[in-house]
């Protein structure tokens, strides 16, 4: 075989093979939702370093999906597994009440959700009953405490209330699951565990969808007064 005619040869495997390889990359089915929730809780968990003390469980709450769906996730690294449940968002982030989050705030008297990294707490006995402290560890967050932004309980957060009116009720800011679903999740989750939250409108399939409104944050303005940034931290 003449060189000439081997290097033509060569040439068009090569290309056939980057064509095939194109063709299988377009093809492959993204991350499953279980394998980018696992990765965001280990990156995470990088990020905010020590401050957490226990890094085998993380809970991610994923405001990005309205609030029909399942969209807290109880992710246990430990074990390999996912457990998906109902979360509500403040009444400040939804003032049309239609299970879309479209405001975070940090500031107090918002009545909005804050984004970002928590420390979960202690437990104790307030007004909707057993609840855990959280300890805001962003910028975006870290009024929690001054606030009072916990994780609690309230019949408005159950599945049913889905069934019924479409979406959950609103809390003050609050961190709210339905009372079954908050004792069977949230007792592993306190004690200096990891709470995530971010509008990452991550579905089932897989597939990372923006919400269909808008999501602003309202933040101080040096010297008083507020402004708000669109879409903050949407992937």
């Amino acid at each position: 075989m003449k060189r000439r005619d081997l290097l033509k040869g060569t040439i068009a495997l090569g290309a056939s093979s980057m064509l095939a390889t194109r063709a299988l990359a377009q093809v492959q089915p993204a991350a499953s939702r279980k394998e980018q929730l696992f990765a965001i809780a280990r990156e995470q968990l990088e990020r905010v370093g020590d401050v957490i003390w226990k890094k085998d469980i993380v809970g991610i709450a994923d405001f990005g999906l309205h609030s029909s769906q399942k969209r807290f996730h109880f992710v246990d690294l430990v074990n390999e597994h996912v457990e998906s449940f109902h979360v509500a968002h403040g009444t400040g982030s939804d003032g049309e009440h239609d299970g879309w989050l479209k405001r975070f705030s940090n500031i107090e008297g918002s009545e909005a959700t804050s984004r970002g990294a928590y420390l979960t707490r202690s437990w104790y006995t307030g007004r909707y009953g057993t609840s855990i402290r959280l300890d805001g560890l962003d910028p975006t967050n870290d009024m929690a405490m001054p606030r009072a932004i916990v994780m609690h309980k309230a019949d408005y957060a159950r599945p049913e209330h889905v069934e019924k009116w479409g979406r959950l009720g609103r809390s003050n800011g609050c961190f709210v699951l339905g009372p079954e679903q908050f004792d069977k999740v949230l007792l592993d989750l306190s004690g200096g565990r990891l709470l995530y939250a971010e509008s990452l409108g991550l579905h089932e399939d897989g597939r990372r969808v923006p919400p269909p409104v808008t999501q602003t944050e309202l933040l101080l303005r040096e010297g008083g007064g507020t402004f708000e940034r669109t879409n903050p931290g949407v992937y």
